[in-house]
């Protein structure tokens, strides 16, 4: 049995339960495994141990539980990864493992009870990112100022990536999502919940939207000389929709690189829409007689409005990835994607379905003849260049 790299921490009051996890963890090779029987003896293991890769943990136990030990090492980041492992109901699982990723942790997957050796092997292939080491670093939209951002944009440091929408049949390029980043002279790459509530603050998100629009259109123009003419998507804020002249600079734009608004879909999220005012519909009208796809993203994940999605015209919707997460052990996950596919058939509009990292959440859309999604299964986000190579060897997921 090789050996993994990994210290994992499980963490379960139940003796025969804790047993049984620590031997089948040691069976499959992790480097160091320990165990505690509540959250307090947990913290305090972390504390005399150290930092670990995963924590097995289960939820409902005696003094400290599993949700405050979750909630303190969120704060501290002594745990890289969190595997759930509890008999509490699929419905109040999926909702730690909410919590899970709005404490900043790496969800690895839900085991249940009884543990599985098959389905544990499985998860712990996954990578798992490090915990921290030492002191949590400040993060870096505390450290961000306004006048950082201004010379950010006026330097072309908040660059796209591009993550590629797949057929899930055949592998194939249906388009590409514009993301930014913000390439950091001394932090490095940083992702968007790092800059976006300051570019939002300061009134920037025009700034960003059309200098993005301006390097990923030049992209394409490289991209159609190469064969290749996939879908540009760009995420809009419903705010955004206000500015009589954001059509416009649209279209302007299409006409400069001669790029037909078929070649582009703006992506809006449900819970900004659902704030957005009357008056923004003139501007989703426009964009839609200039061709363009119009989605609604992350659906599901706020508070749906079936009266909006059926007002607004919208082409596409975005399922959230959490629906996928839970595909394989939360019925509940299975019955909201069929019904959001005939949701969409109904409507006549596509659904793409978002966060698809395993061949088996792949071939369990598949059955539910879900036709289109995204996520790393296929690739992760890259740039233009990586792109264009990435293109170069089409199809990577069939």
């Amino acid at each position: 049995m090789p050996r993994l790299p990994l210290r994992v921490l499980v963490l379960e009051d139940h003796s025969f339960q804790r047993a049984l996890a620590v031997r089948m963890l040691r069976q499959l090779g992790c480097r160091e495994v320990f165990e505690a029987a509540d959250g307090a003896e947990a913290l305090a293991l972390l504390r005399e141990a150290g930092p670990v890769d995963i924590a097995l943990c289960d939820l409902r136990m005696d003094g400290v539980d599993g949700l405050e030990f979750l909630q303190a090492v969120g704060a501290s980041r002594q745990v890289g990864s969190v595997i759930l492992c509890s008999e509490l109901s699929g419905d109040l699982r999926r909702s730690v493992r909410q919590i899970v990723s709005l404490l900043g942790l790496e969800f690895l997957g839900d085991l249940g009870k009884p543990l599985c050796l098959e389905a544990l092997r499985s998860l712990l292939k996954k990578p798992v990112p490090a915990p921290a080491t030492g002191p949590v670093p400040r993060p870096a939209l505390e450290a961000a100022r306004e006048d950082e951002i201004r010379h950010a944009l006026q330097a072309g440091q908040l660059q796209p990536y591009y993550q590629p929408k797949f057929d899930l049949r055949t592998g194939q390029v249906r388009g590409v999502e514009v993301l930014a980043r913000w390439a950091h002279p001394s932090r490095g790459v940083l992702p968007p919940p790092a800059f976006m509530p300051l570019l939002e603050r300061c009134k920037l998100m025009d700034a960003l939207l059309f200098g993005q629009m301006e390097l990923a259109l030049e992209l394409h123009c490289q991209m159609r000389r190469h064969g290749h003419a996939p879908n540009m998507a760009f995420n809009l804020q419903a705010a955004q929709l206000v500015d009589d002249a954001l059509a416009p600079r649209i279209r302007a734009l299409l006409v400069r690189y001669g790029v037909s608004g078929a070649s582009l879909t703006f992506e809006l999220t449900e819970s900004g829409l659902l704030q957005a005012p009357q008056t923004s519909i003139k501007n989703l009208v426009r964009l839609r007689m200039m061709g363009c796809g119009l989605a609604i993203d992350d659906f599901g994940a706020g508070f749906s409005s079936l009266q909006r999605l059926c007002a607004l015209p919208f082409t596409e919707i975005k399922l959230d990835a959490e629906f996928v997460r839970g595909l394989g052990h939360e019925p509940r996950c299975q019955v909201a994607i069929s019904s959001t596919l005939a949701l969409g058939k109904a409507l006549g509009m596509s659904v793409v379905v978002e966060g698809i990292e395993t061949q088996e959440q792949r071939q369990h859309l598949l059955r539910l003849d879900c036709a289109t999604g995204q996520g790393y299964l296929c690739a992760r986000p890259m740039s233009g260049g990586q792109l264009l190579h990435w293109l170069g060897k089409q199809p990577v997921c069939a």
